[in-house]
């Protein structure tokens, strides 16, 4: 393995029942969409040997959502049910909440994070940030995440807008976005995937490029 090659590990950010049925559902890209993709790229990375992080989300007994040892906060079949390598637990959106995580990371070599599963424009977005912020290569399958909609003080943003938006804000600076086909196809690239940044996401957008 050369030096440019990517030392990926996937992580699957908060597939938990939650998410799918119940109080707190995926709304966009449609769920069943995104967990059959969840599944092929979990299902790619094993037959490529690449490890697989589980990531839990677990709140007091008491929260209305992922609270402990509830139905909801159990990690949905479609992961539960294939092995993975490393299972982190937390409380906080970022993945790196969770000390031993970084510490896996580097006992295992990773350089290059692929991140799935929800939601995209909060546990994934401050995940991902975070990587690429600590030096980590980042790739983000949006078509195997999602997110779903909100409404505060600040306004209303649907899901597909919250989407839409985080993902673009990803692949101007923090991640290489690719659909999971892609990704799967490229796995024996010895390259890394290349990200856009902001200066040129901005200058496509006002057609100076």
């Amino acid at each position: 393995m050369s030096e440019s090659t990517p030392r990926r590990a996937l992580i699957v950010i908060d597939v938990q029942n939650e998410y799918i049925n119940g109080n707190f559902r995926i709304e966009y890209p449609p769920v069943e969409l995104s967990l059959g993709n969840i599944a092929k790229a979990m299902d790619a990375a094993r037959e490529a040997g690449i490890p697989v992080v589980a990531v839990q989300h677990v709140l007091p007994s008491d929260a209305p959502i992922f609270a402990q040892d509830s139905e909801g906060a159990k990690l949905h079949p479609v992961v539960a049910e294939r092995p993975y390598d490393h299972l982190v637990t937390k409380v906080l959106p970022s993945t790196f909440s969770d000390a031993g995580f970084d510490i896996w990371l580097t006992n295992n070599r990773v350089d290059t994070l692929t991140v799935i599963g929800y939601m995209t424009h909060n546990c994934n977005d401050s995940t991902i940030r975070e990587a690429m912020h600590r030096g980590y290569h980042v790739e983000f399958l949006p078509d195997a995440a999602g997110s779903l909609p909100y409404r505060n003080k600040s306004g209303y943003a649907s899901a597909e807008e919250l989407h839409r938006v985080t993902t673009i804000i990803l692949e101007s600076a923090y991640a290489a976005v690719l659909s999971t086909e892609d990704w799967v196809q490229g796995l024996s690239n010895p390259e890394h995937a290349v990200r856009d940044n902001i200066y040129y996401s901005n200058q496509r957008a006002i057609g100076k490029m």
